[in-house]
């Protein structure tokens, strides 16, 4: 089963908002966060850094972003500031904007309610890994009627340490919508962590942690309510796909979009007379400050035809800082 959030996610559709660094559960080794993200009051709209609301309404907009997914950090360590972000983004996009928000604590009935009233639609639950097994019983099973009765979607995402059956448990009795487990990895934060843990690498892959998919595949992910997220499909789909919706957003029509979401034009010191006498059509270029940005195949053929003495193929993301993939000069 895939949830509604995790549909906007695979599409890349949702803008991922990022609004506090720190969390109460300082003993997590498998704690994903980098420096530049762990213990900050910082928010971020996808790599986007946020100084003002008109930030995250300029980062939605350029993805048409079809929700959010609210993460930390802890969001309900800052409830003040989730809930005022939740509103913002309804009274700017609407009702149908989906948020959903992971979370490492339950919170309670009275934070459920804010959450909801500000406009919340979904909540993605993470207990402690040293409680697994032994929810039952405990205020991990009371909040998940709790923010259903608040009018919440209540859910489980957990990292795939371990398949653990109790919670196909709370799915069977109807308490959780859906669990999704994320493929075990490792990242620039954990890394050290993991391996001082006694975890590996998988053969032949970046980030995925050896010995777990297997289990989770067998005795979790034949359940009709459970999605288990691949770290290949995390950057094959959903990354790429966001970068794809941003490209379409804001290139140009002389620039190409890549399969991997990127953008690619030509750049040159060439003023704008010489492509006057050379007889270029408007619609292939455009003028900037120092230099005339134009259609990468058009400038390696005036290049080769001699028309022009140099240039170069530039590949960038379509991202607010327009960050430089590669450069290919041109001679």
């Amino acid at each position: 089963m895939i949830s509604k959030g995790c549909e906007q996610c695979a599409k890349g559709g949702k803008m991922v908002l990022f609004v506090y660094g720190y969390c109460d559960q300082r003993d997590c080794f498998y704690c994903p966060l980098g420096e530049n993200r762990k213990n900050v009051q910082q928010v971020y709209a996808n790599e986007r850094p946020v100084e003002s609301d008109e930030d995250v309404v300029a980062e939605a907009k350029s993805m048409d972003a079809l929700g959010t997914s609210i993460t930390g950090g802890e969001p309900q360590e800052v409830l003040e500031r989730t809930c005022r972000y939740l509103r913002l983004l309804k009274d700017e996009f609407g009702e149908d904007h989906h948020t959903h928000l992971y979370t490492g604590i339950t919170g309670g009935r009275e934070n459920m309610r804010r959450l909801s009233e500000a406009g919340l639609d979904e909540i993605r639950f993470h207990p402690p890994y040293e409680q697994w097994g032994d929810l039952h019983g405990t205020e991990w099973e009371d909040i998940l009627y709790i923010a259903r009765e608040e009018g919440l979607t209540p859910a489980f995402e957990i990292p795939g340490i371990r398949a653990e059956e109790e919670f196909l448990d709370f799915l069977d009795e109807g308490a959780a919508d859906f669990c999704n487990v994320n493929e075990f990895e490792m990242s620039d934060g954990n890394y050290r962590r993991m391996q001082e843990a006694g975890y590996e690498l998988q053969d032949g892959h970046m980030s995925a942690v050896d010995g777990s998919k297997d289990a989770i595949l067998d005795e979790m992910a034949q359940h009709e309510k459970v999605y288990f997220c691949t770290s290949v499909f995390k950057d094959a789909a959903q990354h790429r796909n966001r970068l794809k919706r941003m490209a379409q957003n804001i290139s140009r029509d002389f620039d190409e979009i890549t399969d991997d979401g990127t953008i690619v034009y030509g750049k040159t010191q060439t003023t704008r007379e010489r492509f006057a006498e050379l007889g270029v059509p408007d619609e292939f270029y455009t003028e900037k400050t120092n230099h005339i940005e134009v259609a990468w195949w058009l400038l390696e053929e005036m290049v080769e035809d001699g028309d022009l003495d140099d240039g170069e193929i530039v590949e960038q993301y379509p991202t607010y800082d327009g960050q430089v993939v590669e450069r290919t000069p041109l001679a």
